[in-house]
């Protein structure tokens, strides 16, 4: 990512995922602008870059001209800060005779008094202090003051911060580097949250910038007969998505490749967004798939997902943060419907994914996707059309024979070796998955309503 050397000296500021969007974090001896709409965490941002700077022994002056000594500790302490003597407080806020109009004289500019005793003040505690780092809060107040505009030539990092309101669920927000003078920076808009303890950046992800020679093999589903259909098993490294109408088994094919990567002495993670995970567990125990065992052995990572809640960075940041630091290397995300519900406003949904599947493709992560389509029988529809983005595409579709809702399975894709062009009936008991015979017989299978072309053929589950 850094392609020219960085000789500025840097101020980590504290933030989780700031100081990698800065490459280290802001220049020292620089002045730098943080700007965004009211309630966007700039107050909380200054704060733990203070408070970093305390922790490193550094010293740090807290100029307000906006909030006051009290509302400024009130609000370190609702993230579990304590502001010692590292960092001083100076209270430049208006006393409140400033609004009696008899206070008021007309001689000279009020705005040319208050200005300048406002200035003196801050260069006498900047002069007593020698502070490392200084938060000056805010420069609008300065505007007021000043009643016109300032300009800023030597502005060095402009810092802009977004609030976005949803129609549905909670506050997004996004920070986004405009300028960064000297020193390179990672473009683009980032994702963050305010929670207990601070501001959290989501860094967007760059699949290009992660690369990480891995051998590569094949992952079997613990089940001969779909690994058989899929030329031998699915490539490491790889995506596969499982499509098909709601009901017809997409996350038992999941189900299974993560109990079988847990076999093999593997560890694997689960995003649910669909389902309670309570029902969830309930549901792949009846069909042999221990998960809650898994999961207290520490085998199995599972979360279940809040798509109303959650941005597509964090979302991001959560998934990779299991393959770097937890090696995990099977990957499920049941479903894609429920990924999109995340980002409703989002425009860019397939580029999201482009880069969260190319990332974990090249930490040699073999991930699954299931992802309902709109109908049960007949045409099908899905919202969106990700087939292009997978390695592997996996069809299942219900259809109708000898009095009968059966389903059926098919490999429509696989990048990575040959696979099997038949269509086999697939079935779901208390013992698992199980595939027949292809369907040699049968015509129209995909579109839900075949056409029996032959003598009567065994399926499964058929008495006579």
């Amino acid at each position: 990512m850094n392609e020219m050397a960085e000789l500025l000296p840097k101020a980590a500021t504290g933030v989780s995922g700031l100081d990698d969007i800065l490459l280290g974090g802001l220049a020292r001896n620089r002045l730098h602008l943080l700007e965004g709409s009211p309630g966007t965490g700039k107050t909380t941002i200054a704060l733990q870059f203070l408070m970093e700077g305390a922790k490193r022994g550094e010293t740090g002056i807290y100029i307000s001209l906006a909030e006051t000594d009290h509302e400024l500790r009130a609000g370190a302490a609702s993230h579990g800060w304590t502001i010692d003597e590292h960092v001083e407080i100076l209270e430049l806020v208006p006393p409140e005779s400033v609004l009696d109009p008899d206070q008021q004289q007309s001689l000279l500019y009020s705005s040319d008094l208050e200005l300048g005793e406002a200035t003196q003040r801050m260069f006498a505690a900047i002069e007593r202090l020698k502070p490392k780092r200084v938060v000056i809060d805010s420069l609008s107040e300065i505007r007021l003051l000043a009643q016109s505009s300032l300009r800023y030539r030597r502005q060095v990092l402009a810092l802009h911060l977004d609030q976005l309101a949803p129609i549905y669920g909670g506050e997004r927000r996004r920070l986004r580097v405009v300028k960064c003078r000297g020193q390179n920076f990672r473009s683009g808009y980032h994702d963050f949250m305010i929670k207990a303890g601070g501001v959290a950046v989501f860094p967007r992800l760059v699949a290009a910038s992660h690369r990480n020679e891995r051998p590569m093999g094949l992952v079997s589903s613990g089940l001969p007969a779909l690994d058989a259909l899929l030329g031998g098993g699915i490539a490491a490294g790889s995506s596969t998505l499982v499509i098909g109408p709601a009901g017809v088994g997409k996350s038992i094919i999941l189900f299974q490749y993560i109990t079988a990567a847990v076999a093999r002495g593997e560890r694997a993670a689960l995003f649910a967004f669909d389902e309670e995970l309570g029902l969830l567990f309930n549901r792949a125990k009846a069909l042999g798939h221990d998960f809650a065992a898994m999961r207290d052995a520490g085998k199995l990572f599972i979360e279940q997902v809040d798509a109303a809640e959650l941005s597509p960075g964090e979302f991001a940041e959560r998934v990779t943060r299991c393959v770097d630091r937890e090696n995990i290397r099977t990957v499920v995300i049941d479903s894609l419907n429920g990924y999109q519900a995340s980002m409703p406003e989002e425009q860019f949904l397939i580029l999201h994914l482009h880069e969260l599947l190319q990332y974990l493709n090249r930490q040699g992560a073999a991930t699954f996707l299931a992802i309902a389509q709109h109908g049960i029988i007949g045409e099908m529809k899905q919202t969106i059309d990700v087939t292009y983005l997978a390695d592997t595409v996996i069809l299942l579709r219900f259809f109708e024979a000898l009095g009968r809702v059966r389903r059926a399975i098919s490999v429509l894709k696989k990048r990575t070796g040959a696979h099997e062009t038949t269509i086999r009936e697939f079935g779901i008991a208390g013992t698992g998955i199980t595939l027949g015979e292809p369907l040699e017989e049968f015509q129209g299978v995909l579109r839900g309503v075949p056409v029996y072309t032959g003598a009567r053929m065994p399926l499964i589950g058929n008495q006579s």
